[in-house]
């Protein structure tokens, strides 16, 4: 099934609580999407700390890709996506040990180490990234494995060497790990330098549309053809922005998920002191683009928070059902700080967030459903905050803001995002990283013409999805 005007692609998604393998399906600029697999993902504790059960998922991943191709044989290409940041360390080809969890406590102790090398002012000028303690610079400042391994490669380019054995580095999850100059787009010698990371351990860097490679030794006969693998947008969230059908060129974004991504697509990086302070972070996007964003905790809030009343009461809740109700809370909302730091490991989260509103004299809620709301819209909160922070150190007037992924399903948060940063909102497509992903493939096979840019791209999803329209509806939201 290819042609000069379609074909059949597998996108690989991971995030950071499940992964997919889906099909796509592209003809003459109209997409269709089938999901033929899909598994758990999430920390698993060793003796050292948090780790990804990576062996288990690539054994997922690989058992996905077989099923494909029994749906569909002329599957051309391969896509990867992921959670960004984290990374497998190769010694004489083999993989090291489990890839290290990001929210895993080692982090702090690579933090001290690489700004007591590099200040962070100083830090933001050469990567522009705002600070998060698990970019991968400080996970290396912290991994007493690094000096000893030959490379090290994040999790998508993980998956792409063992299913093809070619070592790269996707740019836009590359620009994730700090070491990428901000200015250039290619790996910082001097940061490298200054942080002794040996660049020998960084691969070549590849651009999204790149051929990567075509799968070989075990990986073929387990999936069953020699199918090549293309670089995407390999970091989840360069993906998703492929997809966002922007309404206008003041319109933002939020990719949320696990988490809130939330910012504009610019042309150029933005690196002033004010950006810095505000804590945005000047990402790689597709074609070259910045996505210029700050990072919301997003569902993770209350993804943590239903897994704990659920071991509680040893049943499952209906979190359809839970939103419904919290919808008809009235009266006062409490609110606390979305991004708490104590807020950012497992275990334990209602009375963790209990803690932090009565740290901030706020009433704690007695219901379930009081709570619910008060976490979502906490995470709206937050993420009303960035829009308007995004808007003032690039001087948009945004104007409306696209939720993609997941969290786009969630009318409660839809809705109070609309309300308090007062743009329309515009909900999905809820599969935007998925769809990215098969879009990038699409175009490097030339299946939108020899000459189609984001915009083209993005075209395609507005016809295909409608958005779920949320107006403001003023007055003071509690």
């Amino acid at each position: 099934m290819k042609n000069e005007t379609g074909g059949v692609v597998a996108a690989v998604d991971l995030g950071a609580t499940s992964g997919r393998v889906m099909i796509g399906r592209v003809r003459d600029g109209a997409l269709e999407l089938e999901q033929v697999a899909r598994f758990p993902n999430g920390p698993v504790p060793h003796n050292d700390g948090l780790h990804w059960d990576f062996t288990a998922l690539y054994r997922h991943i690989v058992a996905g890709l077989a099923e494909a191709l029994l749906r569909e044989p002329a599957i051309a290409s391969i896509g990867i996506d992921s959670w960004a940041v984290d990374y497998g360390l190769l010694r004489a080809g083999r993989l090291v040990a489990e890839p290290f969890h990001y929210r895993d406590e080692r982090t702090h102790a690579g933090v001290k180490a690489v700004h007591a090398a590099v200040p962070f002012a100083t830090l933001y000028q050469h990567n522009g990234l705002q600070f998060l303690s698990f970019n991968t610079l400080y996970q290396f400042a912290a991994d007493n494995q690094l000096q000893c391994a030959d490379r090290a490669l994040l999790i998508p380019d993980l998956v792409a060497y063992l299913l093809t054995g070619a070592e790269v580095a996707e740019r836009t999850n590359a620009s994730t790990t700090g070491l990428v100059n901000v200015a250039t787009g290619e790996w910082d010698a001097e940061l490298l330098a200054r942080l002794s990371v040996s660049p020998s351990v960084l691969p070549m860097l590849t651009d999204p549309g790149a051929r990567v490679g075509t799968l070989s030794g075990d990986a073929q006969k387990q999936v069953g053809a020699p199918v090549e693998v293309i670089a995407v947008g390999s970091h989840d969230t360069a993906s998703a922005v492929v997809a966002v059908p922007m309404a206008s060129t003041n319109a933002a974004y939020i990719s949320c998920g696990t988490w809130g991504l939330v910012g504009v697509e610019l042309d150029h990086p933005v690196t002033t002191d004010a950006a810095r302070e505000a804590n945005f972070t000047n990402e790689g996007g597709v074609d070259g683009r910045v996505r210029f964003l700050h990072n919301v905790t997003g569902l993770w809030l209350l993804s943590e928070t239903v897994r704990a009343w659920e071991e509680e009461d040893g049943a499952r809740i209906d979190l359809s059902e839970l939103l419904n109700a919290a919808t008809r809370v009235a009266g006062k909302i409490a609110l606390f700080d979305a991004n708490d730091p104590r807020l950012a490991a497992p275990g334990n989260m209602p009375a963790r967030i209990a803690e932090v509103l009565r740290d901030d004299d706020q009433a704690v809620p007695v219901t379930r459903e009081a709570f619910t709301r008060t976490i979502v819209e906490s995470i709206a909160q937050a993420f009303a905050g960035a829009l308007h922070t995004a808007g003032e150190l690039t001087g948009r007037e945004i104007d409306a803001v696209h939720i993609v992924g997941g969290g786009s399903l969630n009318r409660l948060l839809c809705q109070a995002t609309a309300d308090r940063a007062n743009v329309p909102v515009l909900a999905g497509p809820v599969e935007a990283t998925a769809i990215g992903n098969v879009l990038v493939q699409a175009r490097a096979h030339g299946w939108f013409g020899p000459d189609a840019t984001l915009e083209t791209l993005r075209a395609a999803v507005a016809r295909e999805f409608s958005p779920a329209r949320y107006e403001p509806r003023g007055g003071n939201p509690g």
